[in-house]
């Protein structure tokens, strides 16, 4: 039986989200606009963007493998934008840290009276030693387990961060083709921003990632998921995995065919974030709409098992992700993930409304 990612596991995040960030303002929103004291970059480093043209299209799923979020199915139309055709590498993020300095929130110490206001009353502080910069690491069990509590595979690790996503006594070495991974939607916005360009809102990044299909299961069609077609889990998760597509974790970009707007990676190897507020119950809300035309998403994020995080969608799944668990590489899966936290299998790409060429 498969297991959804629910949000259970974001109040564990949540209840322990001293082990992966400090928050800078005390509006989040201002944080995220005041907090990248650079300016905007004349020519960015990452690959290629290609236009997405603009139309009308049914979001969301009625799929035996989606999940209540992502209906009722609703009619959403989008203008045209521009997109890159990779997620944002180890190199090109190390290229925007030389250029600017930025150090990542998940690089950062960690001040527990901010942290508390963003957790449940009471909650009691960590030991001073798990206050220190780190982050959470996929790290697998040896031996079979019930899927029903995430908190048995990811391990809060000190000294993890992007430029070393294992943990202190790894390295990117190697993997600068890989997805920058360990990236709060804070450091997305941060980079975004440096190279003149925008996270893509959730409507345009599921109609990016449909490639032109219409009602279609995947980014590629009907057909089931496979280790070609996608970096996902292969084995038995969380204990097995056995490499039928050669990588553990991360693939290098463009490793897997692109969908029909030549995009790769809309599924899995890492998920993506999307500007939007994570909202649950946003799609109910919608569907009052005859069509809804270039959705912002909701002003504040809400979940019902999760009240106290502050969401942003992310969306895409990961390496993670198979049919027999999480299943969330399809276009219209949608997760909450806190803003303020990254992780060992989150990553993104960006939009923009104006050519490459004009930067």
């Amino acid at each position: 039986m498969r297991a959804k990612p629910t949000n259970s596991f974001f109040i564990f995040l949540a209840s322990t989200i001293a082990f992966m960030s400090w928050l800078l303002e005390k509006n989040p929103a201002e944080a995220e606009s005041t907090s990248t004291p650079f300016e905007e970059k004349s020519q960015d480093p990452n690959n290629e963007m290609v236009w997405i043209d603009g139309g009308s299209f049914q979001m969301g799923s009625t799929d035996p493998l989606s999940w209540p979020t992502e209906q009722p199915v609703h009619q959403v139309k989008i203008k045209g934008f521009w997109m890159d055709t990779k997620e944002v590498t180890n190199a090109q993020y190390m290229a925007f840290v030389q250029a600017t300095g930025y150090t990542t929130v998940a690089e950062r110490p960690v001040d527990w009276e901010e942290l508390k206001k963003q957790v449940p009353p009471n909650t009691p502080k960590p030991p001073e030693e798990d206050l220190q910069p780190g982050s959470l690491v996929f790290s697998p069990p040896n031996h079979a387990i019930p899927l029903n509590d995430m908190n048995r595979w990811w391990k809060w690790v000190k000294g993890a961060n992007w430029r070393r996503p294992e943990g202190p006594e790894s390295s990117i070495e190697g993997r600068e083709n890989h997805p920058v991974v360990h990236i709060s939607y804070e450091d997305a916005m941060a980079y975004a921003k440096w190279a003149g360009k925008r996270l893509p809102t959730e409507a345009e990044w599921e109609y990016a990632a449909r490639g032109g299909l219409k009602k279609n299961i995947n980014t590629w069609g009907n057909d089931g998921i496979d280790h070609t077609k996608a970096n996902i889990w292969t084995g038995n998760f969380p204990h097995e995995n056995t490499k039928k597509d050669g990588y553990a974790g991360t693939a290098p970009v463009g490793n897997y065919p692109p969908n029909g707007y030549g995009l790769h990676d809309m599924a899995g190897n890492v998920w993506e974030w999307c500007s939007d507020w994570y909202d649950a119950s946003l799609y109910k809300v919608r569907c009052d709409t005859k069509e809804t035309a270039n959705p912002q998403g909701p002003q504040k994020s809400w979940a019902p098992d999760n009240p106290y995080a502050k969401e942003r969608v992310t969306k895409g799944g990961s390496f993670l992700c198979s049919d027999s668990y999480c299943a969330s590489y399809r276009p219209s899966a949608r997760v909450g993930t806190a803003f303020d936290s990254g992780m060992s299998h989150i990553g993104f790409r960006c939009v923009s409304d104006t050519p490459p060429s004009s930067k």
